[in-house]
């Protein structure tokens, strides 16, 4: 039964099937409305779910290719290495933290005007994962563990989305809808930031005029995979025909970023499709949910549900913070860092492509380039603050990059470190 509630909570598109499900049955539509409604916000989230994966297993590839041919040696911030190793050791702590965070998430989202419930499964699982770890290694018994780390994860859920609501609301025209990804204090920050230039907030990174040899920029797609054809071809050139050879399999080392590049473009053609798909589907199911159950609620959802109101600030946030993750690794290197963090290109791209959008939102291109910027470096500094806890709680070699469980954790471990 544990596992089936596991399973459960830690899938996204089946939670977001649920909801769409009771949002349905609460407007009172009929047998065959709930269960396309339905069918198609789960649908519409495993197809989002493919393009996502895909994205990610290119933009690896390309982590690969990047240090073997710079000869980059640290350690690679990533939330999926990391959770994988936490729960090995405290799998059943980390689940349950997990499952508690959730219902707490609902409770703080019922009684407070923090309204905004937290859908994207994994933030949830990667943080629930580093609150047991810091908890536990102060010898906190398992259930203070659960109870207090699942109050935190739940507040947490329900209020750092508010700090990113009055962007979103610029963004999208309407407040249904908020942010749920756990760099919400850098996505705030890159807004702020972006404000810096609010008489340049006309010149968006969507209307930057191109020339006419390269007018194909105008189209997304293509723009998209000329850049990483560029990306992939510096990255397999440096790093030689032996080292592309171990990943490609059977492909030509040459031809090798050709695919991978065009697969990374699908990937995100795949992905918006998705996005447009379920979104669609739960905001038109969560008005009954927040009328009747949850009052003034609102779903925060995964960043690439924001994706299509920016595409281009997405590719400059991604290329700009990805820049300055390589910045923040040269300066920890130059000052004898004990620990020197790689950026990993598809947290770059997700979590710095999203810092653009804000930037660029209030600052227009200018703002996009300034708030990626800044997250970007805070994405390669601020993982080394707990590595050395992870490490002693056997999470070695890897971390977790993202700002808000750096900033709620150090935090969290500075208070529990005054009662040691």
């Amino acid at each position: 039964m544990i596992n089936f509630i596991i399973s459960l909570f830690s899938n996204a598109g089946i939670i977001l099937g649920i909801v769409a499900l009771v949002g349905l049955l609460a407007q009172k539509k009929s047998g065959t409305e709930v269960f396309t409604g339905t069918a198609k916000t789960i649908i519409g989230f495993l197809i989002f779910s493919v393009g996502a994966t895909t994205i990610t297993g290119s933009l690896q590839n390309f982590n690969t290719l990047f240090t073997n041919g710079f000869h980059v040696s640290g350690i690679f911030a990533s939330p999926e290495a990391a959770t994988a190793l936490a729960q090995n050791e405290y799998g059943t702590v980390v689940s349950l933290t997990l499952i508690f965070g959730f219902v707490m998430n609902i409770v703080f989202a019922r009684i407070t005007p923090l309204k905004n419930i937290f859908f994207t499964g994994q933030h949830l699982l990667y943080f629930a994962c580093v609150l047991a770890l810091i908890l536990k290694f102060y010898g906190l018994t398992d259930w203070i563990t659960i109870l207090l780390g699942g109050a935190i994860l739940g507040l947490c859920s329900a209020g750092l989305p508010q700090i990113c609501q009055p962007f979103m609301r610029k963004l999208t025209g309407s407040d249904k809808q908020a942010i749920g990804h756990f760099n919400m204090v850098g996505y705030a920050l890159a807004g702020t930031l972006g404000m810096l230039f609010r008489k340049y907030q006309k010149e968006s990174a969507e209307n930057i005029k191109f020339p006419k040899w390269l007018s194909f920029f105008k189209d997304f797609l293509v723009s998209v995979a000329v850049i990483m054809l560029i990306l992939f071809y510096v990255a397999t050139l440096k790093a030689g025909p032996e080292a592309t050879a171990k990943i490609a399999g059977t492909t030509n080392w040459l031809v090798f970023p050709l695919i991978q590049s065009f697969t990374f473009t699908a990937g995100m053609a795949i992905l918006l499709q998705g996005v447009r798909m379920f979104l669609a589907e739960i905001t038109a199911a969560f008005v009954a949910i927040s009328e009747k159950l949850i009052p003034g609620s609102r779903p925060a959802l995964d960043v690439p549900t924001v994706f299509p109101y920016a595409p281009m600030a997405v590719i400059l946030g991604f290329l700009v913070s990805y820049g300055a993750g390589l910045l923040g690794m040269v300066l920890m290197i130059f000052f004898g860092s004990s620990v020197v963090i790689i950026p990993a290109a598809h947290i770059a791209f997700f979590s710095g492509g999203t810092a653009g959008i804000f930037g660029n939102a209030t600052g227009g291109w200018r703002g996009a380039v300034l708030g990626s910027f800044v997250i970007g470096l805070m994405l390669s500094i601020l993982p080394a603050l707990l590595y050395p806890l992870f490490g002693d709680m056997g999470i070695s070699g890897t971390t977790f990059p993202n700002i808000d469980y750096n900033i709620i954790g150090s935090l969290l471990n500075s208070l529990l470190s005054l009662f040691k």
